[in-house]
């Protein structure tokens, strides 16, 4: 029997046979497909919106400030003041419980700010800005994030109020549309946070500069008493603050009333809220 020799080593002859493609076929390979198609902006949104409940997955103790705090929040203002200031707690409840509501979640509203500094102290949003998104995407994700823990927050406040006492007479409806009139508000609020996020230093310098702000906003307003026995300079103040109007407008739209100026106020400061610090919040996005 004859073997024929080739003078070639099988083994290098497969080797050869699953060569890597050259430099100049990947290109041509990759010139003639199209690239896949850019994101739209409320694709690129939601993503970082889903993004945001990722964290709270992997970090549930972040949801304590909207379940914990709201229940605390609920009882220790009622039953403090419910025989001082109404007589009893099933009278104060129905006043307190959508003024509560409004001041708890106006106050985590200032966790987005805090969120946004942390990402940008970690290196996180220097990833973001080079890729080929929608611009605000990234920050409009943070807001629609905490809008979820706005509705988780609302919800274990109703359910407290509600077993121990609370009743909106204007039924599901009145209540949805407070809720509603407060989500738009606590998302256009959270841009002042964002601004304060990207231009502080530190997260804790974030949440010093918010509570100078939020406690005034909140303390000072119809949230817990009638203005009317206030004296006459802090009423002035009082009556046009944003926060006296939107807890005007939850407090009568969840009582089955229709109160249009105050909602037109709440609606008119949201969009006041959002054209401003909207804008200089994206201007230090861009220049970060």
């Amino acid at each position: 029997m004859t073997t024929v020799t080739t003078g070639k080593d099988p083994r290098q002859t497969d080797a050869l046979a699953f060569e890597a493609p050259r430099a100049e076929d990947l290109a041509a390979l990759l010139v003639g497909h199209e690239r896949p198609p850019r994101p739209s902006a409320l694709s690129a949104s939601l993503t970082f919106g889903w993004r945001a409940m990722l964290k709270i997955k992997h970090v549930p103790e972040q949801l304590f400030d909207v379940t914990a705090f709201p229940i605390m929040m609920v009882l220790m203002y009622t039953y403090l003041f419910g025989g001082a200031l109404a007589g009893s707690v099933s009278s104060y409840i129905q006043f307190l419980l959508p003024g509560i509501l409004v001041m708890s979640v106006v106050m985590i509203t200032m966790y987005t700010g805090v969120s946004v500094n942390t990402d940008i102290e970690k290196g996180v949003f220097d990833r973001f800005r080079t890729l080929p998104i929608w611009r605000p995407a990234p920050m409009v994700g943070y807001l629609l994030g905490d809008v979820v823990r706005y509705l988780i927050a609302s919800a274990v406040m109703l359910t407290v109020g509600m077993i121990i006492g609370y009743r909106p007479e204007g039924g599901v409806a009145g209540v949805l549309l407070g809720v509603a009139l407060l989500l738009v508000f606590a998302f256009s609020f959270s841009w002042v946070w964002t601004m304060f996020g990207l231009l502080l230093r530190s997260e804790k310098s974030v949440m010093g500069v918010s509570m100078m702000v939020i406690f005034p906003l909140t303390f000072l307003s119809n949230v817990f008493v009638d203005p009317r026995t206030m004296p006459g300079w802090l009423q002035a103040f009082v009556n046009n603050s944003p926060v006296t109007h939107l807890a005007t407008s939850v407090r009568e739209l969840m009582a089955g009333n229709w109160p249009a100026a105050d909602i037109a106020w709440s609606l008119g400061w949201s969009v006041a809220l959002v054209a401003v610090f909207g804008a200089v919040t994206m201007r230090l996005y861009n220049r970060k």
